[in-house]
């Protein structure tokens, strides 16, 4: 592909926004949520507790209600899962995720509208889906949902 002034151009209103998106304000509550959780040892600690169960979760889940640690797995991940949930660092970086996902998602329909009409942007708030697309959410499930993808 050869370079040409309107790819030049194109190419530096890319760079402009991505650098409106890292300097706006969910930017910069996401990273303050994320250093938070991830400095606080404890914290760490328990996400990767976490982690290890869901590894465990995984293989019970091949087996189902016949593996025999089957019900201690599940009662552990949702403990686990619960517990740090109502830790007050990670139900902030939480928001800040979803706040920050919102704005990228407005982002990408505002970009995917100015190429056309008919572009389909996977968004992850219905909000967002329902502003036109039939689909919205990129279900990907080839049009059993009666979207046109």
């Amino acid at each position: 592909m050869i370079m040409t002034n309107e790819w030049a151009i194109l190419m530096d209103h890319s760079d402009k926004l991505c650098k409106m998106i890292l300097s706006s304000e969910q930017f910069y509550r996401y990273l303050d949520a994320h250093r938070a959780v991830y400095t606080n040892s404890n914290i760490v600690s328990e996400i990767n507790h976490f982690a290890k169960l869901k590894d465990q979760y995984e293989e019970v889940q091949r087996f189902g209600k016949y593996h025999p640690d089957y019900s201690t797995v599940m009662k552990d991940i949702r403990v686990t899962k619960r517990k740090l949930d109502m830790v007050d660092e990670i139900a902030t970086l939480k928001v800040a995720e979803n706040e920050l996902q919102d704005l990228l998602d407005e982002v990408s329909l505002l970009v995917g509208k100015s190429v056309s009409e008919g572009v389909k942007v996977p968004v992850s708030n219905p909000f967002f889906a329902s502003s036109g697309s039939s689909c919205g959410s990129g279900c990907g499930t080839g049009g059993s949902c009666s979207c046109s993808a």
